[in-house]
C-alpha cells in the first residue's frame, strides 16, 4: 500500500486514530506498536467495530479484503499521509512552539479565530510526531485556519515537525530553562525551537514576534516579512492591566480581562489579539472571545475550593515557569501556602535549578512552603518536604491546610492534582 493508493481511503473517513478505544464508525486506525503490545491484534475487532481501513506494521494481520493495510511503519505512513494531505491544503497553517505557555496561548489564538472563521487547532497536547501528523489529517474541508503546536526536547525535533506542518505564520512563545538535558543546556534551548525561524525565513513565511522579548526580536530584526506586537513601534501595542488576580490587556481604548493568573499571561493574550487583529477581527469579537475563555487544563487556572483560592498550574513545570508563577502568586492577598513539586528532565543542572528555586521561595515570604519529589526533599529537607504526592496526601488528611491562598505548581510526573480532592 503507498500513500497516493491510500489517500482516497483516507477522504472517506470520519478520523484518524491510535487509540482503539476511539474507533468508530469510518475511523482510520492506525496501529502502533511498542515493546509490551502490538496493536495490530486489534486490526480485526477495528474492523467489526466500523472501522474504514486498518494500517498495521506486523504482516500477518495483512487483510486487504477487509481493509487491513501492512506497512513497513505505521509512523512513516502517517507522517507521509499527513504531508500528502497537508500539499492538499490551502488555508492558512499557524505553527506554535516555546518553552513555556504554548497550548494556553493555542488555545486563546483558536478561540479569537473561530469567532471568524471554521478553525481546527491541535486537541489537548497531541505535540510531537505523531500529534502533529495527527492534527493534519483532522484538517477538512469545511476548515479556514489551524493553529498547530509543536512541542520538542531535542534539537531538530521542530524542524522535522516543520517540514511536516509547513507553517504559513509562526510563533515562539519564549525560550525558557525547559528540557535542559535534551537541548543540552539553555543555548541548547534557544537553537531548537528557532528551527522554527529557520523554517519560516527559509521558506518566505510570516513571523509573529513578541518584541518585549529581546531574543525574539534580535532573532527577527534583519526579516521583513513579520507581525510585531510589545514595544511603541511594533504593528500592535498592548498595555498590561490587572483585576484581582487576573490580567489582561488594554489596546487602544479597549480592556480586555482574561480569566488567568499571572503577568506573564500578558504575553500569551497578546499574541491572540494581534493575530485576531491581523486577521481582521473587531476588536469587540476578540475581546469577548477571550473574556469567555476559561481554562480547565490546570494550567494557570484559578478554582475556589470552600473559603480558599486554588491556583493549579500542574500540568507543566521547569525552572523558567517556576519563578513567573512564585512571582505572581506572592502579589495574591491573605495568607500563602505554595506546593511545588520536582522539575523533571533538568539533567545534570537538576540540583541547582531545584536550589535556587528554594532560595527565591524563600525570599517570597510565603506563609508555608511544602515540596514533593526526591530532587525539592534534596536541596530542602524539612518536615514539609516529601517524597512524593502519596505522602503529602496522608498528612493532609490529619492536617489539612488553612491558609486563603494555595499554589499548585509541578511536572506532570508528580501528578499533583491528585491531592485536590484532599485541600
Amino acid at each position: 500500500m503507498n500513500i497516493s493508493e491510500f489517500y482516497p481511503i483516507y477522504l472517506q473517513s470520519k478520523n484518524v486514530v491510535i487509540d482503539s478505544r476511539k474507533i468508530e464508525e469510518g475511523s482510520i486506525f492506525f496501529a502502533f506498536s511498542g515493546e509490551n503490545y502490538n496493536a495490530a491484534e486489534k486490526a480485526k475487532e477495528a474492523i467489526e467495530k466500523g472501522a474504514l481501513a486498518v494500517i498495521v506494521e506486523d504482516e500477518k494481520y495483512f487483510d486487504p479484503i477487509n481493509n487491513i493495510f501492512y506497512v513497513p511503519s505505521t509512523l512513516i505512513f502517517l507522517q507521509q499521509l499527513s504531508l500528502l494531505h497537508r500539499d492538499q491544503l490551502n488555508i492558512p497553517i499557524i505553527g506554535l512552539t516555546g518553552s513555556n505557555g504554548k497550548t494556553t496561548t493555542k488555545e486563546l489564538i483558536s478561540t479569537v479565530l473561530s469567532t471568524k472563521f471554521k478553525t481546527q487547532y491541535t486537541f489537548g497536547n497531541l505535540n510531537n510526531h505523531i500529534g502533529v501528523p495527527l492534527t493534519l489529517l483532522s484538517i477538512r474541508k469545511e476548515h479556514e485556519i489551524a493553529v498547530i503546536e509543536m512541542g520538542a526536547n531535542h534539537q531538530k525535533e521542530i524542524e522535522t515537525l516543520c517540514e511536516i506542518a509547513k507553517p504559513n505564520i509562526g510563533y515562539i512563545t519564549n525560550f525558557g530553562k525547559a528540557h535542559l538535558e535534551g537541548f543540552g543546556g539553555y543555548e541548547g534551548v534557544i537553537k531548537g525551537k528557532s528551527e522554527l525561524y529557520n523554517y519560516l525565513i527559509n521558506n518566505s513565511q510570516t513571523i509573529l514576534v513578541n518584541e518585549n522579548d529581546k531574543i525574539q526580536k534580535e532573532k527577527t530584526d534583519d526579516y521583513s516579512s513579520k507581525i510585531t506586537f510589545g514595544v511603541s513601534t511594533s504593528n500592535y501595542q498592548f498595555e498590561p492591566i490587572f483585576k484581582d488576580n487576573f490580567v489582561g490587556i488594554k489596546y487602544n481604548e479597549t480592556e480586555i480581562f482574561s480569566n488567568l493568573t499571572g503577568k506573564y499571561n500578558y504575553d500569551n493574550i497578546s499574541a491572540a489579539v494581534a493575530l485576531g487583529l491581523y486577521f481582521n477581527l473587531n476588536i469587540q469579537d476578540i475581546q469577548t472571545a477571550i473574556e469567555n475563555y476559561v481554562p480547565s487544563n490546570m494550567r494557570s487556572q484559578i478554582q475556589k475550593k470552600g473559603s480558599k483560592t486554588l491556583v493549579l498550574d500542574t500540568y507543566n513545570a521547569n525552572p523558567s515557569s517556576m519563578v513567573v508563577s512564585l512571582d505572581n502568586f506572592k502579589t495574591f492577598k491573605g495568607s500563602k501556602t505554595i506546593i511545588i513539586g520536582d522539575m523533571l528532565e533538568l539533567g545534570e543542572d537538576s540540583l541547582k535549578e531545584h536550589q535556587t528555586i528554594i532560595d527565591f521561595a524563600k525570599s517570597c515570604n510565603f506563609d508555608e512552603i511544602i515540596t514533593v519529589g526526591p530532587h525539592f526533599k534534596s536541596v530542602y529537607p524539612s518536615a514539609n518536604a516529601f517524597l512524593n504526592t502519596s505522602e503529602l496526601i496522608e498528612r493532609l488528611q490529619l492536617m489539612p491546610l488553612k491558609k486563603d491562598n494555595i499554589l499548585l505548581k509541578a511536572s506532570r510526573g508528580i501528578a499533583l492534582e491528585k491531592i485536590i480532592e484532599f485541600l
